[in-house]
């Protein structure tokens, strides 16, 4: 039975995909750079092969960053206090879309617009078409047989 990705392992992973699409390489040229396949890099990635302390130093020079980058924000390996339930970092679902093509297009055109009342609009219409979807989505609803 395979064992489940460490939490760790899979935001670092995803720090590094994040750090390649910003700088629009493919893993393939990340791969080449670290004298490594583009699949290993694709492991990587998904935290399902755990990277070791020298080859994610090298990782960070090829992505001009330091190595601290890759564990911000990384869930905390300490034991939750209080009553045992804990919450995923608010923050997650952030770098998890920004780690994703879609998301970071979307960051990088919304950065572009310098005036804040376009961004206001702008945010307003995403709103608007994500509650539109959720509507959408709900059973019952757009359904023309009756029943």
């Amino acid at each position: 039975m395979k064992k489940a990705p460490d939490p760790i392992d899979k935001h670092v992973g995803s720090r590094v995909r994040m750090q390649r699409i910003l700088m629009k390489m493919s893993q393939e040229k990340l791969g080449e750079a670290l004298g490594l396949t583009f699949q290993q890099v694709q492991k990587y990635e998904k935290g399902t092969n755990r990277i070791g302390a020298s080859r994610l130093q090298q990782i960070s020079k090829t992505l001009n960053v330091p190595p601290s980058f890759f564990f911000e924000g990384a869930p905390n390996s300490q034991p939750a206090s209080g009553d045992g339930f804990a919450e995923e970092s608010s923050s997650q679902y952030v770098v998890d879309f920004l780690s994703t093509a879609e998301g970071l297009h979307l960051n990088r055109a919304f950065a572009r617009i310098k005036d804040p009342k376009v961004r206001k609009r702008v945010i307003d219409l995403i709103s608007t078409l994500a509650e539109q979807d959720e509507v959408a989505r709900e059973p019952g609803i757009g359904d023309t047989a009756d029943k």
